[in-house]
């Protein structure tokens, strides 16, 4: 398994916690603000662990061969079956504010909408493909580290 994430995973995680910090301002509109917040938090740190998930299935997944279509569905369900347990268990606990659990967990589809935003973020405060140490991707073999200029040669 590969140590660190990749720029992709970066910039959904970035775009989660933009919408989170945007969907943050509604505490204005409910009576009981702190239990509003504990469940979109919930909710967006599950929408970061399931990105995360997802881009570690596909990663291992494509080791399969031929049984990567069925190894990428059975993760799904995993990352399904989680989902559906941490909007059950908030539920259970807090009762009437499982929506704003929901709404954290909407802030996946809604970053990868907002990638090309992100993206240029990322590009700004970083560079073109440079992240943080702990951050940037690993490369498998040293033939990829090269610029495309002296792979022909």
């Amino acid at each position: 398994m590969k140590e660190k994430i990749n720029r992709t995973v970066f910039e959904l995680w970035e775009g989660e916690l933009i919408c989170g910090i945007l969907m943050q301002a509604a505490v204005l509109l409910v009576n009981n603000k702190a239990v509003y917040s504990i469940c979109l938090w919930i909710g967006i740190l599950s929408a970061m662990a399931a990105s995360f998930h997802m881009w570690w299935a596909i990663d291992r997944s494509l080791d399969y061969g031929e049984g990567a279509p069925k190894q990428m569905g059975v993760q799904y369900v995993y990352r399904y079956l989680g989902m559906c347990i941490m909007l059950g268990a908030v539920g259970y606990f807090f009762g009437n504010y499982v929506l704003a659990s929901f709404a954290g967990l909407i802030t996946i589809k809604l970053s990868a909408y907002m990638h090309p935003i992100t993206h240029r973020i990322a590009t700004l405060v970083y560079g073109e493909e440079i992240l943080p140490e702990k951050i940037e991707y690993l490369y498998d073999d040293e033939e990829d580290k090269k610029e495309p200029a002296q792979k022909q040669e």
